[in-house]
């Protein structure tokens, strides 16, 4: 079972940038779908990012896309989301997730503990 932990959360101003990492324990990293979700109080956990196996494929939610970007690094077991342009309503728990499903979109089996993102305004 693999282990996911996330770091890189913390508070920006709106406009500004933050860039989380996932680290994962499982050497057969490259066999997971990749996703980061995020949930704000009172909202249901959304997908925000997702990224296939190899990397080539990436899945975005609309209110991030232009904004956000995630990249992985099979060789180092890890992944990362690039937040540009941060808007007060991205503020929330970030999750980083595994699945061994193909699709982008599946649902996810295995979860970081999540690190919190608050963007001031």
């Amino acid at each position: 079972q693999v282990q996911l932990v996330e770091s890189g959360g913390g508070l920006v101003q709106a406009g500004g940038s933050l860039r989380l990492s996932c680290v994962a324990s499982d050497r057969s990293f490259a066999s997971y779908t990749m996703g980061w979700f995020r949930q704000a109080p009172g909202k249901e956990r959304e997908l925000v990012a997702a990224i296939s196996r190899s990397g080539i494929s990436t899945h975005y939610a609309d209110s991030v896309k232009g904004r956000f970007t995630i990249s992985r690094d099979n060789a180092k077991n890890t992944m990362s989301l690039q937040m540009n342009s941060l808007k007060p309503e991205d503020a929330a728990d970030y999750y980083c997730a595994a699945t061994r499903n193909v699709i982008l979109n599946a649902k996810y089996d295995y979860w970081g503990q999540g690190t919190p993102v608050t963007v001031s305004s």
